[in-house]
């Protein structure tokens, strides 16, 4: 994997929808060679951008599931709920022996998800226990910025300089004020935007039939308001195939805060939140190996202070990522 992969990746994660030809320019080189590369990495490492709702500007909340199972009926399970609409983030972890999940409900009275929470999941036999956290703050993940593939060089690709180059000149998501009321034309550019995050104005403007001058301000509006974020799919594999492992932390009240906060700043983290239950922060983290990811924990983890108890849980399998059901990557 190239330098040059490394940058566009983290690029991309600062906003998937930048052009090309201002990647380049940023980066100091020439738009065909970007082009190249990106077209390899599609290829390659399945990269693509996906666009996604923020769900707390549009009233909706984020559930993470902890599925424990028989290890010959995980991955059935995890395959069902995969194809469900509402998840993302489908594991397998521990062995083969637990399933984790992030479930989107629409909002505090969401029949749907209350059957499957208090119905479908706990009627299957072979499922031994479940646990629901809802997830109250993101500190890194989702709508905030990502360092891209930091586990391979040990720092993001991108200096702090090229960085807000590339910042897209919206608020950041994280920052929403007012609730967002989604329409018909919403849905339908959410759900094409689901597909192709990088879709053309014009293309987009097709599928929902609306003008493409309407097409592109309701996507700025969106973006501008907080409601509407890219995220960025890759497999990781090509990249180094990092050791991911999940963090389930117990942190005291008054030092949480800050721990999420200094989790957002380590590179090794992909995804840090705050949540309810036993334990009230989650992370994912990435790293080299496990060497890599022991000193990690020893280190910088153990550095931390109000961190009273840590369970890790190593990701064997990513049965679906942020999108549709697509290739399945097996971890390690």
């Amino acid at each position: 994997m190239e330098y040059l992969d490394l940058q566009l990746i983290h690029a991309l994660g600062i906003d998937g929808r930048a052009p090309l030809r201002r990647i380049a320019s940023v980066l100091g080189v020439s738009d065909q060679m970007v082009a190249r590369h990106y077209a390899r990495l599609r290829e390659t490492a399945g990269l693509r951008v996906v666009g996604r709702l923020n769900p707390r500007p549009v009233g909706q909340a984020v559930w993470l599931l902890r599925l424990r199972c028989v290890p010959s009926a995980a991955l059935g399970l995890a395959r069902a709920l995969a194809e469900r609409e509402d998840t993302r983030w489908v594991r397998l972890a521990s062995g083969g022996t637990e399933i984790i999940c992030h479930l989107v409900a629409a909002g505090a009275d969401d029949a749907d998800r209350d059957a499957l929470l208090l119905d479908r999941i706990p009627a299957a036999r072979r499922v031994l226990s479940i646990s629901a956290h809802r997830l109250l703050r993101m500190f890194k993940g989702g709508p905030s910025s990502w360092d891209g593939p930091a586990w391979v060089l040990g720092r993001p690709a991108l200096d702090r300089a090229q960085q807000d180059a590339l910042a897209p000149g919206f608020p950041p998501p994280t920052t929403w004020a007012e609730a967002v009321e989604l329409g018909e034309l919403d849905h339908a550019l959410v759900a094409a935007l689901g597909r192709d995050g990088r879709a053309s104005h014009a293309a987009l403007a097709v599928e929902v039939r609306r003008h493409e001058s309407t097409v592109r301000r309701r996507i700025a509006q969106l973006r501008g308001a907080g409601a509407l974020f890219f995220d960025l799919e890759v497999d990781e594999r090509p990249l180094g195939n990092p050791t991911a492992t999940t963090m389930w932390m117990s942190v005291r009240p008054a030092y949480l805060a800050a721990t999420g906060a200094a989790l957002a700043d380590h590179p090794e983290v992909a995804y840090a939140a705050a949540t309810t239950g036993r334990t009230n922060l989650y992370a994912t983290v990435l790293c080299a190996g496990d060497e890599a990811l022991y000193d990690y924990l020893a280190d910088r983890i153990g550095a931390l202070p109000g961190i009273d108890a840590v369970e890790t849980a190593p990701i064997i399998r990513t049965v679906k990522r942020v999108g549709a059901v697509g290739r399945t990557v097996r971890n390690g």
